[in-house]
């Protein structure tokens, strides 16, 4: 049974943080054999916030919160990432659900963007979200920008 827990950067222990790290360096970094700053200056920030996703123990989801003017000029959900062998039933929308839900009981009514990998339009496309741009490459990965608007 998975459980959700929301958390600022200065109340994440030292393994929640080593651990959030270390799925998000699996997935971006290693699976999409993508080097790029993992470590961007935002997560420890006033008023961003991790949402994790906790199974036996285990850190096997995790999104990103951040408030308006940090990414975006809107609310956005960034490093919104799944453990690997935890993939295929159905975890990428529970963790995008919670993500959404937190977002709404952090910053009510708020419009939400993300800056999304062009493959996944058609799943954040299943959540409300629209393309707000066109392609362009975020570290030589096809991105497009979204929102979900409120």
């Amino acid at each position: 049974m998975i459980s959700w827990l929301l958390l600022p950067f200065n109340k994440l222990s030292t393994t929640q943080l080593y651990e959030l790290l270390r799925l998000r360096g699996d997935v971006f970094v290693v699976e999409q054999n993508c080097p790029y700053p993992e470590l961007d200056g935002k997560d420890n920030l006033d008023k961003v916030h991790h949402l994790l996703g906790v199974n036996n123990g285990e850190i096997i989801a995790c999104a990103r919160l951040l408030p308006a003017g940090i990414s975006y000029d809107n609310v956005s959900i960034g490093r919104i990432a799944t453990k690997k062998t935890a993939r295929g039933n159905g975890l990428g929308h529970l963790l995008l659900d919670n993500a959404l839900l937190q977002c709404e009981n952090l910053w009510p009514g708020q419009s939400i963007d993300i800056g999304a990998q062009q493959h996944l339009a058609l799943f954040y496309q299943g959540h409300g979200f629209e393309s707000i741009s066109a392609m362009y490459l975020e570290d030589g990965i096809p991105h497009i920008d979204m929102r979900l608007t409120k």
